[in-house]
């Protein structure tokens, strides 16, 4: 039996003015995702318990079949598994993003133009971090850097108990109020503070600005977590399997439930990412090792934070097309019997520019389903089938035939 779940980041959306009252899935044509909706089962769950922030690693974990309210302790920790780094009892970590602010003297009189630093690229953004890990690293303080803009800093023998801000929550806001506190936070302004001024004339900077491209001028921290405690998926579920991804965070929930990462060529967590190569490397991987495939896209995520409508449409065009559909033409082949499930991590509006809680829509269908009614997969058509779930987490049993709706 094999089992798929095709995962796009922040796919779900609210209805739209510029959509005449749609949302982006609505508007893109995807009839492949339709498929699994019209001959399978769909309907709405809720990725996000009320009392947990609305953040992709919750998500994540939820549709990845895990209760999030008993196995959370941060997000940055399961980033930092992905980048190999060990992790003791104590040990504390952060998120640390590269961002461009604005140019006030003063930090707290700064805004945040760019939570990216225009998708800064892997080679500079680890030249940066290098500057930090030169001031700072100790036996009690390390930076580790990740993919683009998204890197790991960890404190050793450490406590946890500060507010921290993710800074796509604060797009061309102010970030006075959003600055740590709490905790470590001395620490932790101390080296944002030095950033400024260790990055603004830095030759990376100064090529970035001559190419017409948002300089990278400060680190940003959040995420703030403990070692994680997942159990392998394979003693929840009984099957082995990979994880598809071009982010840290999703690398370092898979690794830590044993699941294999499986690498592919070009995949950048945005929407310029090779697509195609995520669904090869997934038919690959079903082919060979795997019964079980976990496939994040993160594209149309980035096209909310960063308002694009139209790359959030041709995004999920891509999903359905270059992943969506090889895969099921491949287990259509494959002489085995399966099961495939289709749904985002949580809404990221293009009218907000952040992720909210809102439940999201879900379709699963197995091979043995009977061909249904035509439907289109779309919020609008999940809420109107009646069926809810409260606790996401449920769908993998779903999915891997553990429970019948």
């Amino acid at each position: 039996m094999k089992y798929v779940v095709f995962l796009g980041d922040g796919m779900a959306d609210e209805p739209l003015e510029e959509l005449k009252g749609g949302t982006p899935l609505e508007a893109a044509r995807h009839p492949n995702m339709d498929r699994i909706a019209s001959d399978g089962v769909m309907g709405m769950a809720v990725t996000i318990p009320q009392d947990m922030p609305a953040g992709s690693d919750v998500a994540n974990l939820s549709a990845i079949g895990v209760d999030p309210a008993g196995c959370y302790t941060g997000r940055s920790p399961l980033e930092a598994v992905s980048l190999g780094v060990k992790l003791g009892p104590d040990d504390v970590t952060y998120r640390c993003n590269l961002v461009t602010l604005s140019d006030e003297a003063a930090l707290e009189d700064k805004t945040m133009l760019d939570y990216s630093a225009g998708e800064i690229s892997s080679g500079e953004a680890a030249q940066l971090i290098a500057v930090m890990q030169e001031k700072f690293g100790s036996n009690k303080v390390e930076f580790y850097p990740g993919v683009s803009y998204r890197h790991c800093l960890v404190l050793r023998n450490a406590k946890t108990g500060g507010t921290k801000t993710p800074p796509h929550d604060i797009t061309n806001r102010p970030v006075r109020g959003h600055l740590p506190e709490g905790e470590n936070a001395p620490l932790l302004l101390e080296m944002m503070r030095y950033s400024l001024e260790a990055f603004r004339d830095h030759p990376v900077n100064a090529a970035r600005r001559a190419a017409g491209k948002n300089p990278a001028l400060c680190v940003w921290f959040w995420g703030e977590g403990t070692r994680p405690g997942l159990e392998p998926f394979e003693t929840l579920y009984g099957v082995r399997g990979g994880m598809i991804s071009a982010v840290d965070l999703l690398h370092g929930i898979g690794l830590s439930m044993g699941l294999r990462s499986i690498p592919v060529e070009g995949a950048t967590g945005n929407f310029h990412t090779n697509f195609k190569g995520k669904g090869e490397a997934a038919i690959q991987a079903l082919s060979t090792d795997c019964d079980f495939v976990y496939i994040h896209v993160e594209a149309p995520d980035e096209c909310g934070h960063q308002a694009q409508l139209k790359e959030k449409i041709w995004s999920i065009e891509q999903i359905d097309e270059q992943i969506v559909g090889p895969v099921l033409r491949w287990l259509d082949g494959c002489g085995e019997e399966w099961a495939v499930m289709v749904m985002p991590d949580h809404p990221t509006p293009i009218a907000v520019r952040t992720h909210t809680r809102t439940p999201i829509p879900f379709a699963i269908l197995r091979s043995s389903d009977a061909k249904g009614t035509p439907v289109r997969y779309c919020e609008k058509s999940a809420r109107e089938t009646g069926r809810f779930l409260p606790h996401a987490y449920e769908l993998m049993s779903y999915l891997t035939g553990k429970k019948q709706f």
